[in-house]
């Protein structure tokens, strides 16, 4: 854990982390962070009156209980003294994930999330790429890059942030949430119609005594994206950047292999279905498509993929996608099916491609 404040003039760090492509630290605010000894963990002071960070007691990043975070017995902020990505985190790809990275090896790691912004921009709903319930798995497994510490996601309602231009948005990370620092990739917009870039978001860093970290994006192996012509992406540099973008694409194309490359893991379907509404015959088992909570691949055969039933082994299965249905072949339909608890009126199934 690095706490306290110290002067420095702005340098470039180059921070790699495998099996990542790597990012680079490219701005810092000329406030940062130094370690401080296991006998001096006090909350940080800075030569700014606005910066009042404060080392937060350990959260359980694994519970099961509220989806959001509250706000603790001591009135601070879920996010108080730590450090948080921004980003809209949709897919929680490789370049989320090198985002996560690099807060924790400031501090204690936090996505900070807006929800409701399709709602509140008018945009068509779409399923996401990653469904709720699966979002803390994958942050789990996160662990290991971010030395051994789960990122936690912090929501806020974006109704309740769309209209704050870029200081009012830095002030409410330094005032309300408390955070010590932020990480933010080189293309990061923010404030009311994007109108704050990664430049302004390190000035302001600096004035209101928050580390700010910026980073390069993350880049894959394809030159160029499919097309970009939907209100998120009209405005974005994706040449070659892995973003949630590109994991659609390459969802629709059925190209789970690409998808698995982007996201630094097999993409999961999750399916909330009900017992009798599951159908069998032989050796298949049938969902209907109206049951996933979260985007399956393009219409194909998917073979070697994985079910996962509760809490038991996943089983190895042929899977067919097509626009009603998701077909699974697998030999082990009967035991999977027939022995599950039958007080349980619904079931939550894991279908994993790649």
């Amino acid at each position: 854990m690095l706490c306290g404040g110290s002067r420095a003039s702005v340098h470039l760090l180059d921070h790699r982390h495998p099996p990542t492509l790597g990012a680079k630290v490219l701005r810092q605010s000329l406030f940062v962070l130094r370690p401080c000894s296991a006998k001096s963990q006090q909350p940080m002071k800075s030569s700014s009156s606005r910066s009042h960070c404060k080392t937060p007691a350990p959260l359980d990043c694994f519970s099961q209980g509220d989806d959001n975070l509250e706000l603790s017995a001591e009135g601070l902020s879920p996010v108080a003294g730590g450090i948080v990505a921004l980003g809209k985190f949709d897919a929680l790809h490789i370049g989320h994930r090198e985002l996560a990275i690099q807060a924790a090896r400031i501090g204690t790691p936090y996505l900070l999330s807006f929800v409701g912004m399709a709602e509140v921009l008018g945009w068509k709903p779409r399923a996401p790429i990653v469904a709720k319930c699966d979002r803390e798995r994958v942050l789990s497994s996160w662990a290991s890059y971010c030395g051994n510490i789960a990122p936690v996601e912090f929501e806020i309602e974006f109704a309740s942030v769309r209209h704050l231009n870029p200081q009012q948005f830095v002030e409410k990370l330094s005032r309300e949430l408390r955070v010590c620092g932020v990480v933010a990739g080189e293309n990061y917009r923010f404030g009311y119609r994007a109108s704050g870039d990664a430049s302004e978001l390190v000035r302001l860093c600096k004035e209101y005594g928050i580390s700010a970290y910026i980073i390069n994006s993350v880049m894959d192996k394809n030159q160029v994206s499919g097309n970009t012509d939907t209100e998120e992406d009209s405005k974005s540099k994706e040449r070659g950047q892995v973003s949630s973008t590109r994991v659609r694409h390459a969802l629709a194309a059925g190209d789970v292999r690409y998808v698995t490359e982007l996201l630094g893991r097999p993409h999961r379907v999750i399916s909330r279905v009900r017992t009798q509404d599951i159908t069998s015959k032989g050796r298949m088992i049938s969902l209907k498509t109206s049951s996933l909570l979260n985007l399956p691949p393009g219409n194909g055969v998917y073979k070697a993929c994985s079910l996962i039933v509760g809490d038991k082994h996943p089983i190895s299965c042929n899977v067919v996608v097509d626009t009603s249905n998701i077909n699974i072949e697998t030999e082990d339909v009967e035991e999977r099916f027939h022995n599950s608890d039958g007080s349980q009126e619904f079931l939550l199934l894991g279908i994993e491609f790649g």
